[in-house]
């Protein structure tokens, strides 16, 4: 009986010691499968151990073990530097609208107006016609015209009527309504003027200043010497176009971008404190000798016979090129007289070429300023 239930004992562990064998079996096999083939992924291991697993598990995990070798493979690439930010520049939109505008040569006609000057009928209106109706195709310098406005209102109504149009924001004046002559206002609004074009200068820049009340009937670039560099019309032509004795108007001027004339510039601004309370146009005058001498700027004074106005009025209209509204104060009596002058005009251009060059037509005088 004894004997018996050793006899059982020992059949009952059997199939337990039976079973640990086996499992080390299958652990050493594992290990010694995994240790011969490095490179087999864990999905093998997986199935082998798990073979009652569904075979989309399978697709899984074999997908991430993928994704894991793909990653390790993969070559960073760094992202690129941001693109340095600009700063805005202080002109605004100035450089834009001069390049825009500018021939060839970086040559730009300008002209200052308000909205005094935009209104239906007014300044701007008859600006624009002395082109149009202009022979020689001086209807085409409009592509070189910048428009520069002193007031919101001016800005607005350019834009409706052109492409190349400037704000020029200053504070401290109100420059909507119409400035008489040699009041605060008007010093401020002819010296500001005078500053925005030593700004263009330094653009690198050449200009053609012209008053808005200024016609244009021909081309006057052609009267502009090349060797001048500044070119200003003549309140009075003593008829030697270098002679220093001629009497300057700065509303038809022409400067070139060069140091020499951005010095004048400089020179000419500080004209404004050192002779106070004189316009820009009465400085120019007096500092003329003087900064020819420092600095060698050539100075071309314009004919009148070619380059007019009121002051000294040229009564050939086969040779005219620009007829310029000034000695004649108030917006009332330019408008007045300048319409007189394009009707004139209009009636020359229509005319027959006999009739032209048999000098028929002369201007309606004496008007309010026009003699």
């Amino acid at each position: 009986m004894k004997g018996d239930a050793v006899s059982g004992g020992s059949s009952n562990i059997s199939p337990m010691v039976s079973f640990l064998l086996g499992a080390a079996v299958a652990t050493v096999c594992v290990l010694f499968f995994m240790s011969a083939s490095p490179g087999r992924s864990l999905v093998d291991v997986a199935a082998w151990s798990h073979n009652n697993g569904t075979a989309a598990q399978h697709h899984h995990l074999r997908s991430v073990a993928d994704d894991l070798d793909a990653a390790r493979n993969l070559t960073v690439v760094a992202a690129p530097a941001p693109a340095p930010v600009q700063a805005a520049s202080p002109y605004g939109d100035l450089e834009e609208v001069l390049a825009r505008a500018a021939t060839a040569d970086r040559t730009v006609i300008m002209t200052q107006i308000n909205a005094a000057w935009t209104k239906p009928g007014s300044l701007l209106d008859l600006f624009f016609e002395s082109f149009r109706t202009g022979e020689g195709g001086v209807a085409r310098l409009l592509d070189h015209l910048v428009i520069v406005t002193m007031d919101p209102a001016a800005y607005a109504g350019c834009q409706l009527v052109h492409p190349h149009c400037y704000f020029l924001r200053t504070t401290g004046v109100d420059y909507r309504g119409e400035k008489f002559f040699m009041s605060k206002d008007y010093l401020e609004m002819m010296w500001g003027r005078n500053k925005f074009q030593q700004t263009i200068l330094q653009l690198g820049y050449n200009f053609l200043f012209t008053d808005v009340d200024v016609m244009w009937f021909r081309d006057p670039f052609k009267h502009i010497s090349m060797g001048a560099d500044i070119a200003i019309s003549s309140d009075v032509f003593m008829g030697d176009p270098y002679s220093l004795g001629n009497f300057p108007n700065g509303g038809f001027l022409f400067v070139r971008s060069c140091n020499k004339t951005i010095e004048f510039y400089r020179h000419w601004q500080a004209g404004r404190y050192r002779f106070f309370g004189k316009h820009e146009q009465d400085v120019f005058n007096l500092i003329k000798h003087e900064m020819t001498d420092r600095l060698g700027v050539a100075i071309q004074f314009l004919d009148t016979t070619y380059i007019s106005g009121f002051c000294q009025l040229s009564r050939d209209l086969n040779k005219i090129c620009t007829l310029h509204a000034n000695c004649c104060v108030g917006l009332g009596a330019k408008l007045h007289d300048l319409r007189n002058v394009l009707d004139v005009w209009r009636n020359y251009t229509a005319a027959p070429v006999p009739d032209k060059r048999a000098g028929k037509f002369q201007w309606k005088v004496p008007g309010i300023c026009i003699h």
